[in-house]
């Protein structure tokens, strides 16, 4: 399956369209070679990018929710450059298993933590929009799709969240005259 998509997206690229790809949770073990083989730019989290004349910050989203301190924990020790190698020298079936696991421990872990912890620290969000001097912020993780208006410094910016791929799938549609958000239903 990597294969056929690498190979789709390889193709999506060589007819002219720009793929962007940024590491989530779940996929931060895409390495750089599937990332050529397909054709894909790996971009740095967080990225920042002039977007239509407007300086936008684009994020994951997950290092924004601060107040879930075990998950951040959890981050820090799987992104450990020598976890990845670690794991990278594992046989492939048993890292599928492994994040199998993992992705089963998430979910018992969400279904007992408050949904406050689990979305960003607004502080968070201002600190960041200040520090990197971006007037827009496109997320997800949170996967809470909506826009946000955050007052920085008697300014406004805006943060949109784009949805999971799970029931739905979505997007910030953004040009010259802003963005709007873009959700579809699967199936």
């Amino acid at each position: 399956m990597a294969r056929d998509t690498a190979r789709h997206l390889k193709s999506l690229v060589d007819s002219g369209t720009p793929v962007y790809f940024m590491h989530g949770n779940r996929d931060f073990m895409l390495a750089a070679r599937y990332a050529a083989q397909s054709g894909m730019t790996l971009l740095a989290d967080p990225a920042r990018i002039d977007l239509y004349g407007v300086p936008t910050l684009l994020m994951h989203g997950d290092t924004l929710c601060t107040d879930d301190t075990a998950y951040q924990t959890f981050r820090r020790r799987v992104r450990h450059p020598l976890t990845r190698a670690l794991l990278r020298r594992l046989p492939l079936a048993l890292r599928h298993r492994l994040a199998r696991q993992a992705r089963a421990g998430s979910e018992a872990a969400k279904a007992g933590k408050p949904a406050a912890i689990m979305d960003v620290n607004e502080a968070e969000v201002v600190r960041v929009l200040r520090e990197r001097q971006v007037r827009r912020l496109i997320h997800g993780h949170t996967h809470r799709p909506a826009r946000h208006v955050h007052a920085v410094d008697g300014r406004d910016c805006e943060r949109w969240v784009v949805p999971d791929w799970y029931a739905r799938w979505g997007y910030a549609a953004c040009d010259g005259a802003g963005c709007t958000l873009r959700v579809e239903d699967l199936g």
